[in-house]
């Protein structure tokens, strides 16, 4: 794996996932199509790994984003909360080719904060009487139902940031601040790309949103397609 002056610093996004294997677990960050690592999900399809387990809050649209993993089947498994704009996705999860766990988008960021700062599980009323609910412990407080959700972790978390110093101090802009920050803290090693570098001591510390000792490594994207889901603009009177 080929490095730059600093340790973190990786010079290409093949490098950076060179360690990833079949059979791993991911958390990709973004929410939607925005502020989703783009460089690194497209090295994972050029390498070829399979039988994925994908934390992310949505699989992308058919040809994007994660769509681009779930083209080539080497997603076996994913939990998101929102999945309705890609229709490969259907297919995989109507034929039986895809496992998918569905959790409530609240739930989902707080089961990857509660991997991240240690807690094996906490309850919520969010759920309660649903499928969401279905095998898992329930428990009554102050006469309230909740269900135990259990914290989540990954091998590897793949996050997309506006800027970096090059030590991996991370900010974020934006609507890509959701989960993208929380994942950071939840994996074993967490591989950033980013949009822009700075230099050494450029970045006001109060703006940091990620610390650098969250990160191992850092990779400066390219070419950025920065796709919309979808939109709608109000017709002309």
């Amino acid at each position: 794996m080929k490095m730059l002056k600093y340790a973190k610093l990786i010079d290409s996004a093949m490098d950076a996932i060179a360690d990833i294997q079949d059979g791993a677990t991911l958390m990709v960050g973004g929410f939607g199509l925005c502020g989703i690592p783009e460089n690194l999900i497209e090295a994972l399809r050029v390498k070829g790994v399979k039988n994925l387990t994908c934390i992310s809050n949505n699989a992308g649209v058919d040809d994007f984003g994660l769509g681009k993993l779930l083209q080539t089947g080497q997603i076996k498994k994913m939990i998101s909360s929102y999945v309705g704009e890609n229709k490969i996705f259907e297919q995989q999860f109507l034929s039986g080719k895809l496992e998918v766990e569905l959790t409530p988008q609240g739930n989902l960021a707080e089961r990857i904060r509660a991997g991240g700062a240690g807690i094996p599980a906490f309850y919520t009323p969010t759920g309660v009487g649903t499928l969401v609910a279905e095998g898992k412990e329930t428990k009554i407080f102050d006469g309230r139902e909740y269900v135990l959700e259990r914290a989540l972790k990954a091998d590897f978390a793949l996050i997309k940031a506006w800027r970096a110093d090059p030590h991996g101090n991370l900010q974020y802009n934006m609507t890509a601040m959701n989960f993208n920050p929380m994942m950071a803290t939840a994996a074993k090693v967490t591989i950033a790309e980013v949009e822009e570098m700075v230099g050494e001591g450029e970045m006001n510390p109060l703006a940091i949103h990620t610390p650098a000792v969250y990160v191992k490594r850092l990779l400066l994207g390219r070419n950025y397609e920065k796709r919309i889901e979808q939109r709608t603009v109000q017709a002309r009177v």
